[in-house]
């Protein structure tokens, strides 16, 4: 079992799921870049992977995103 995801952790996830840069992300959420770092790093760690992709994947396998998107 994973650590749960925050509400704000989910929504980045999505962005990046949807191909979102970390700017985009920041510019669509008024987050800085290193926030959307900061929650990329925290999604990382609770998903327990090392990359967008694999944290993609791991997120559909639990039902946190849906497979398209």
């Amino acid at each position: 079992m994973v650590e749960q995801l925050t509400s704000r952790e989910l929504e980045v996830l999505q962005l990046i799921a949807a191909g979102d840069s970390n700017q985009t992300i920041a510019e669509k959420l008024v987050i800085t870049v290193s926030t959307v770092k900061k929650h990329t790093g925290n999604i990382f760690g609770k998903l327990n992977v090392s990359s967008r992709t694999q944290a993609i994947v791991r997120a559909r396998k639990l039902g946190l995103l849906s497979v398209n998107g």
